[in-house]
């Protein structure tokens, strides 16, 4: 008699044991009764019917996806290596366990395809200064899609973008190239300024001789503080004007003071 009761107390412990589950703060069960849902729980304790409902546990936190490494040919026929950083995560468990088969590997699929598509239309000079541009719009391309799946797309980023050996050499001799490019047009900005300057300096010393000379005087000071053996003596213009008559034939003399060289000779 002891045995006739004994066997369904066990059984129904057993039964309810196998009914009670207990989910953390981060996950929710989807709840389908006799293959229809019914509802989403969690968390904490929940009941669920052995043979009668079935539940699905969704993670809610955000999940890491690695993207994989894609060929990716840019718009100017550049062959490129890239792979990316995807970050997401399930804000309606109901669509990500009704509206697709495996949520993790449809956005990985997803991510894939877009990496490829979206970079494709870029140049690699794109590619490689701007990053943000190009991580905004996969993500928000992703994020769309996967919209009807109750999925939300935080963030994507791309890693590495890499290049061939002979690429690298390339884009090596053009920055180069872009930086002798940059230097020389710095010199003759450098140039003209130092021009300008020097037209501007030169009015202001034409106003005033002794501008000119107070020039000298700072020179020859400013020299005087080395330890050379250089004499440096102004001479004015004027004074090589002279010398350059004094230098002069006699008929360019004659001709100045308006005589002729008969006339200088009888004199």
């Amino acid at each position: 008699m002891m045995i006739s009761y004994l066997v369904p107390v066990v059984l129904l412990f057993m039964l309810i044991a196998a009914s009670i589950r207990i989910l953390p703060e981060y996950k929710r069960g989807v709840i389908f009764f006799l293959g229809r849902f019914q509802s989403v729980k969690g968390p904490g304790l929940i009941i669920v019917i052995p043979g009668i409902q079935q539940m699905s546990v969704v993670d809610l936190r955000v999940i890491t996806m690695d993207v994989p490494e894609q060929d990716v040919i840019s718009q100017d026929n550049v062959t490129v290596k890239v792979n990316a950083v995807l970050y997401f995560r399930v804000v309606d468990p109901e669509k990500a366990i009704i509206q697709v088969e495996n949520f993790t590997l449809a956005t990985s699929q997803l991510a894939q395809t877009t990496l490829r598509s979206v970079l494709g239309k870029h140049d690699l000079d794109e590619m490689l200064s701007e990053r943000d541009k190009l991580n905004d719009d996969i993500q928000e391309i992703i994020d769309t899609q996967t919209e009807e799946w109750g999925i939300k797309v935080a963030n994507v980023e791309i890693k590495h973008v890499d290049l061939d050996e002979s690429m690298i050499r390339a884009i090596a001799r053009q920055a180069e190239a872009e930086r002798e490019r940059r230097a020389k047009v710095i010199h003759a900005e450098g140039e003209l300024q130092a021009s300008r300057k020097l037209v501007e300096a030169a009015n202001v010393m034409a106003e005033n001789s002794a501008a000119l000379q107070l020039r000298y005087l700072q020179t020859m000071s400013d020299m005087s503080n080395k330890n050379a053996s250089t004499i440096v003596f102004p001479l004015p213009m004027d004074i090589m004007e002279a010398f350059k008559h004094m230098q002069a034939s006699p008929a360019a003399q004659a001709r100045n003071a308006g005589t002729r060289p008969d006339d200088l000779g009888e004199g």
